[in-house]
């Protein structure tokens, strides 16, 4: 072998062997295989991509001749560009050390783990496979499933990389030889560190420390907690009286909660109103047992000290709002909760009174601070949410959250047959936007709305209102909804998925009765229904016993029966309601497989009636009753376990029962519709059933689960 480095090298096999390489021969193949990184291999660049080349020249002896067959390889070493998303694999379109000539690319693959994906699979994973004019490029997500998180902690920093394998597979024809070349790269990647350092969450509560840290991928563990007065296991911690917790969430990620009292000794020098708790969390990465720590400072308020209280009421129009002052005087902010978030009270929005003991504050109930709760036809229930934070630490001292009833009306009903209806956008659907809501009749929208009301003005007898009469009384109805946007194709007469539904009513006295003659016209023709075209649902079940009561489950299946035991099949029309249409069942019969082809088999219902050669087969009779409201839907038969034997050998094997389903038009009661087992088997001529099959509208196949059969006895006696 001459390995060529580009310089020339020669080795024997033998010396090529332990020299690390592999090389074999086979009747049509020569294999060669090489490491990275070997004193025979060089490294080249390849546009802009390194690439490790290997080249040899090999000989074997042959009859009468000296046979030599050039090789080489080259991979790719790098190519890669990351960002925090996406990795970017780039691979030369021509190769040099591969390529002398001018070719073609016939195929492009690309795969993950030495695994094809086909396009479907490539745009699910968000996948891209590209080729420019000299390079093939592969993009794939940063987190895609299939690779994996590590964790890390390099110089005691937590860090994480992620790794992923992917594979790219070119087939190309050299235009002088014509000879096909294919050629696989299968590249594990892994991003560089990527630091991650855990975040420390501070729950403040009165005299306890409430910790949150993480979030850390499912391979870190925590050890131990160095506080300033030593080191302690989670173990010595919940024995402590502190509560340690791990939390596992869907994504395979953790983090770690802790509580430790003011009062515990590891809490140094109590102050008068803060508190301080220096602390280590000792992490450790598994299964690599590398350590690292991760410290934290932890500060909270002890409500030592009178606090500031607030007080509240309400009439008509406004919230009125009271605070009075702790013993720390006006060291607080006031917040409001606006759209989900707290922020800074408006002094210039509400009314604003400051004696230095007390501040008293105005709001109306539709400021845009306040929120509504519910709506009544005569009035609406709003809230305002009130906080008082300490400054400059941001501790919550107190908060407020008062609601109220304020008289409004939601609906008018006008004599002249006009209606003016409010809707409100209440707390329930935080996202809605009032001017897309719409009576029943989509083309009525709001005459005014903003991002709080929608005002509607309408006629009774237009946007789709019903009209209903009872007693003296004519109601109008209508409804005010969001309604979703559907496809061109699709009905918009009713809702999907309503986010959002007001009822609008209006209720007239019927004071009088007009009586109206009219007279009626003979039609030219009776109306006529177009055919329709749906399916028909049958199922097939076993019973546990002759009352048909209680029924297997799948979860019970294989069922196992001894031979004194029969087995109760019910064949049932699912979910129809026509009493015109008849079930029956044409052939019923038992294999030892699942597939209703296969051999043995054993005949149980024979072209509509019991197996004459078997007199263990039973129809039993259907009547009407809190489950079965059309016994013509269903049909019952049972099985005696002694039907099921070879060359009069009893079988100890799973059977599994099958039958063909006819359902027909009971309107023309000849033929098959005239009931189970009508006609003595092979009674009919061929013209008879073909005319029976002109009534025949729908043939179900059937097959029931699996049931054990043993020879054991079921209960004392000879069977």
């Amino acid at each position: 072998m001459t390995f060529h480095t580009p310089d020339s090298k020669v080795m024997v096999l033998k010396d090529a062997h332990r020299a690390g390489y592999g090389a074999m021969t086979t009747p049509t193949r020569l294999v060669l295989r090489s490491p990275y990184n070997m004193p025979e291999t060089y490294a080249e660049e390849v546009a802009g991509v390194p690439m490790e080349v290997f080249s040899v020249s090999t000989y074997y002896k042959q009859v009468r001749r000296l046979a030599i067959i050039v090789s080489a390889a080259a991979c790719p070493t790098g190519g890669l560009v990351f960002t925090d998303e996406v990795i970017t694999w780039y691979v030369p379109r021509r190769i040099p050390p591969l390529i002398s000539s001018a070719f073609k690319i016939l195929e492009t693959h690309m795969g993950i783990n030495g695994q094809r994906l086909d396009k479907t699979m490539m745009a699910i994973r968000r996948y891209k496979l590209s080729i420019t004019e000299s390079h093939v490029v592969i993009e794939l997500p940063v987190g895609s499933p299939d690779g994996y998180y590590k964790s890390h902690a390099p110089d005691y920093s937590y860090h994480i990389t992620y790794t992923v394998e992917p594979m790219l597979e070119l087939l190309w024809r050299a235009e002088d030889t014509r000879a096909d070349t294919r050629y696989k790269v299968l590249f594990p990647i892994t991003t560089p560190l990527m630091p991650r350092p855990p975040h420390v969450t501070e729950i403040p509560e009165q005299k306890v420390f409430n910790v949150l840290l993480g979030t850390f991928l499912h391979d870190v563990s925590l050890l131990n907690i160095t506080f300033t007065t030593g080191v302690l296991t989670v173990t010595e911690c919940n024995a402590r009286g502190f509560d340690f917790q791990e939390h596992r969430f869907a994504n395979s990620s953790k983090t770690f909660s802790l509580q430790v009292p003011f009062s515990d000794e590891v809490n140094p020098n109590p102050l008068t109103t803060v508190y301080f708790l220096p602390l280590v969390f000792g992490l450790l990465i598994l299964p690599e047992q590398i350590p690292f720590p991760h410290p934290a400072e932890l500060e909270a308020s002890l409500e030592d000290v009178v606090l500031p209280t607030t007080t509240g009421f309400c009439d008509q129009d406004n919230f009125y709002i009271s605070v009075k002052y702790g013993s720390q005087g006006d060291n607080f902010q006031i917040m409001m909760l606006h759209a989900g978030s707290w922020r800074e009270l408006d002094t210039e929005l509400y009314s604003l009174t400051d004696n230095n003991t007390h501040v008293s504050i105005v709001v109306p109930y539709t400021a845009p601070d306040t929120v509504f709760e519910t709506v009544q036809s005569d009035s609406i229930r709003a809230r305002v949410d009130l906080l008082l934070l300490e400054t400059p630490n941001m501790w919550q001292l107190n908060d407020l959250s008062l609601a109220c009833y304020f008289p409004l009306t939601m609906t008018e009903c006008y004599p002249n047959g006009t209606v003016t209806a409010l809707a409100v956008k209440v707390e329930s659907v935080r996202n809605l936007n009032p001017k897309y809501l719409t009576l029943s009749d989509q083309s009525c929208k709001p005459v005014f709305s903003n991002d709080r009301f929608a005002f509607f003005s309408f006629s009774l007898n237009s946007c789709g209102t019903t009209r209903t009469f009872f007693d003296n009384v004519m109601a109008y109805e209508n409804e005010i909804a969001m309604h979703h946007s559907m496809g061109k194709h699709q009905s918009r007469k009713g809702l999907i998925n309503p986010d959002y539904r007001h009822t609008v009513s209006c209720y007239y006295l019927v004071n009088d009765t007009e009586t109206m003659a009219f007279r009626t016209r003979p039609r030219n023709s009776d109306p006529k229904a177009d055919p329709g075209v749906g399916q028909l649902v049958v199922q097939m079940r076993l019973a546990q016993e002759v009352s048909y009561d209680l029924f297997y489950q799948t979860e019970d299946y294989p069922v196992v029966k001894y031979l004194q035991q029969p087995l109760y099949f019910e064949v049932e029309l699912m979910w129809s309601t026509d009493p015109r249409i008849a079930l029956v069942l044409e052939n019923c019969w038992a294999t030892l497989h699942e597939d209703r082809t296969t051999l043995p088999s054993w005949d149980l219902i024979v072209k509509r009636c019991e197996n004459l050669d078997d007199r263990y087969i039973v129809f039993h009779p259907v009547v009407a009753d809190a489950r079965i409201h059309i016994p013509a839907h269903v049909k019952r038969f049972s099985v005696k376990m002694f039907t099921f034997t070879t060359d009069e050998t009893v079988l100890k094997e799973q059977i599994f029962v099958h039958c063909d389903a006819d359902l027909c038009d009971t309107t023309k009661p000849d033929g098959i519709c005239s009931g189970q087992c009508a006609s003595p088997l092979g009674t009919q001529s061929l013209s008879n059933q073909l005319a029976q099959e002109e009534h025949l509208f729908k043939n179900s196949l059937l097959s029931n689960s699996n049931v054990v059969l043993s020879n054991e006895l079921a209960s004392p006696g000879i069977t």
